[in-house]
């Protein structure tokens, strides 16, 4: 996995915790099963953007991509 993803799956975990919600929760708030969640957090998986968005969205987040 690139080093992009790995740090992805870290936001994706830092942002969830700090909204308050489990695995579960946000699995539920955007339609994936916690092995899902599982998976963007701890980096075995890179996410779609529309996935992205949806997580954005279910812990009340702006979705912002920055290209550098």
């Amino acid at each position: 996995m690139s080093d992009q993803t790995q740090h992805t799956g870290q936001m994706i975990k830092e942002a969830r915790i700090k909204a308050g919600l489990t695995q579960k929760e946000l699995g539920e708030r955007i339609g994936v099963s916690v092995s899902a969640i599982t998976k963007l957090e701890n980096r075995k998986s890179a996410p779609a953007v529309s996935t992205l968005e949806r997580v954005a969205k279910a812990i009340g987040k702006k979705l912002e991509i920055n290209f550098v």
